[in-house]
């Protein structure tokens, strides 16, 4: 693989998963959508296909790794050069800045309509009305349209659930998503990550949402605090480092892991 081939193949292919992903959030989420109310369930299958969609697209050409920890996990194992590594990260940040752009695009309208309604910004709590500021909410009405956030606010907890799921994820695709090089995903392994995706989304995704990707989480939330969106609140950066943080460690761990015990 040259470096043109991995960053355009992870450009683009995370472009297109992070569009397809929080496109099923937008959905989902905001007013105005024929989707609104659809639930979790579409959500966590949204997700898997956006990851089919993207993997199928930019395997050929960088094997798909589409995200930091996935990344990390394959280079723990030997399956890419650790020279290598920043360019798959900074490529998969850039894919998914441009990926949560296009998703404000194609919702202009519905984030438009959702953060003037009265009814949502009424159920936005203000800070100054709560006794106890701890609990002030960190997070816009729109915040999950681009990045994750916690249902029960516990460090321990958030890091511990995503440093499980990301396992989870790596040591699938180490285990039985692997090309025969050995240096990314194959066409099987393709298939098996979406539905992966999907099962991580169904049963470990209900207490943080399943940020698993740290670009796929951080660089929608730059985009989100950069983005000209009314009333849109703010970017949650005090629990950002979370998702980025933990799901490296979960895929260094898997890397671990499978040299130890299953290479």
């Amino acid at each position: 693989m040259s470096n043109y081939d991995i960053f355009i193949g992870e450009v683009t292919g995370t472009a297109l998963l992070i569009l397809l992903g929080g496109g099923v959030v937008a959905a989902v989420t905001l007013k105005r959508s024929k989707a609104q109310n659809a639930g979790w369930v579409a959500i966590s299958f949204g997700w898997g296909f956006a990851v089919m969609v993207g993997a199928y697209l930019s395997a050929p050409l960088s094997g798909a790794l589409l995200n930091p920890a996935v990344t990390l996990g394959l280079a723990i194992e030997g399956g890419i050069k650790w020279s290598d590594v920043p360019l798959y990260i900074g490529s998969q940040m850039l894919g998914a800045m441009i990926g949560a752009f296009l998703v404000w695009v194609t919702y202009l309208g519905q984030f438009k309509a959702h953060l003037t309604d009265p009814e949502i910004l009424a159920a936005q709590p203000s800070v100054e009305g709560l006794v106890d500021q701890k609990s002030a909410p960190k997070a816009g009405p729109v915040l999950g349209v681009f990045s994750t956030g916690p249902e029960v606010r516990n460090v321990a907890q958030n890091m511990l659930t995503e440093i499980i799921a990301t396992f989870v994820l790596v040591i699938a695709i180490l285990t039985q998503g692997l090309n025969d090089s050995g240096n990314g995903l194959g066409t099987l392994g393709v298939l098996i990550t979406s539905f992966v995706v999907v099962a991580i989304g169904l049963s470990l995704g209900g207490p943080t949402g399943y940020a698993i990707n740290p670009a796929r989480d951080l660089g929608p939330r730059i985009v989100h605090a950069l983005l000209p969106l009314p009333n849109k609140g703010g970017s949650d950066w005090s629990y950002a480092w979370i998702p980025v943080v933990a799901p490296l460690i979960g895929a260094a761990l898997a890397g671990g892991y499978y040299n130890l015990a299953l290479a």
